[in-house]
């Protein structure tokens, strides 16, 4: 069981940055790969992040890619998305997900522990 926490969402400029952390429970974190999805209103939840348990692989969504940047700390058991650049159509409430350690999960659908969620405002 892993129990996740989202956290630095808000209201930003069009072109500023957000740094996003999600915090797990559990001693079992680092045997898990962690993602970031968004969900905008009235669209479907979308696949923004992964990374790999030890940190070495990374993936995003084309949407972001070059912008965000995913990064983890294993002593902390948390895992962060830092945001740049951001624009108007990022707006979304922010969730954070994990998977096992051999999965790295795009579609929602297959995700195995979701958080809350965090919501992000950028104004134009």
């Amino acid at each position: 069981q892993v129990q996740l926490v989202e956290s630095g969402g808000g209201l930003v400029q069009a072109g500023g940055s957000l740094r996003l952390s999600c915090a797990a429970s559990g001693r079992t974190f680092s045997r898990h790969n962690m993602s970031w999805f968004r969900q905008a209103p009235g669209e479907e939840r979308e696949f923004v992040a992964a990374i790999s348990w030890s940190g070495g692989r990374t993936y995003y969504a084309d949407s972001v890619k070059g912008r965000f940047t995913i990064s983890r700390d294993n002593a902390k058991n948390t895992v962060y998305l830092q945001m740049n650049s951001l624009k108007p159509e990022d707006t979304a409430v922010y969730y954070c997900g994990a998977d096992p350690d051999y999965a790295i999960r795009t579609d929602p659908k297959f995700v195995d522990y979701w958080g809350k969620g965090t919501l992000v405002t950028v104004s134009s």
